[in-house]
């Protein structure tokens, strides 16, 4: 990988790539970053993207453990419900209020990612299907016109990309679901578009709650 660092600083521009790579589920969570590598990768010195790194770290996206390095953070089952039961909240008010402000673009801009998720779920492809899931949210999140939400949102994504699932069970049925909330939206619909948001989001709650289960099992074994 050759990125090209240039006219903006350094250590931002790493910090943008390594969020990126990181929200897109290029790491998986408890994986440890290769600081070395990266820095070869980006054809940079180490000190710029270390301050990357330590800006992620006090974002709680990566987490330094002494003696060992730096690793990508990894959520216990039920610290992933939690967040992922704000979220839920969050999406749903995000949905509600973007019902009031749909554009020609934005369904525009939706059907197309929808188009090229549809192209990650048969090949169940996570990581490209992932950076397409960012991209709806995205649409919807600025939609709602709300600067602090859409902060808050960015924030909670970036943490639930680090709880550990088999989230290719629920590919096709999300990929369905993102198809309920565009119709709701379509349809200027605000109480419609909270509660199918909603209930796309606690889909993943259940899914979270039956992978600290079988977690729990293969512990005992």
């Amino acid at each position: 990988m050759k990125t090209l660092l240039v006219k903006e600083k350094l250590s931002e521009q790493a910090y943008r790539i390594l969020r990126e790579m990181i929200t897109n589920s290029r790491f998986q969570p408890g994986t440890r970053l290769n600081v070395e590598q990266l820095a070869r990768d980006m054809e940079i010195s180490r000190t710029p993207l270390w301050e990357a790194v330590n800006r992620l770290i006090q974002e709680g996206l990566l987490v330094s453990l002494p003696n060992r390095g730096v690793f990508i953070l990894e959520l216990s089952p039920l610290e992933a419900r939690e967040i992922y039961s704000v979220r839920e909240v969050l999406e749903g008010l995000a949905a509600k209020l973007a019902a009031k402000n749909v554009s020609r673009d934005a369904i525009a801009r939706m059907e197309d990612t929808l188009s090229k998720q549809y192209e990650m779920v048969s090949r169940q492809d996570l990581i490209g299907y992932s950076k397409y899931d960012y991209a709806f949210h995205d649409v919807i999140h600025e939609l709602s016109q709300n600067r602090f939400l859409q902060e808050m949102l960015d924030f909670i994504r970036g943490r639930t990309r680090s709880a550990f699932m088999n989230f290719k069970p629920l590919l096709m049925t999300s990929y369905r679901d993102h198809q309920a909330i565009l119709e709701a939206l379509k349809q200027c619909n605000a109480t419609l578009a909270e509660k199918t948001i909603r209930a796309h989001v606690r889909r993943v709650i259940r899914l979270l709650k039956k992978s600290g289960k079988e977690s729990r099992r293969d512990r005992s074994s």
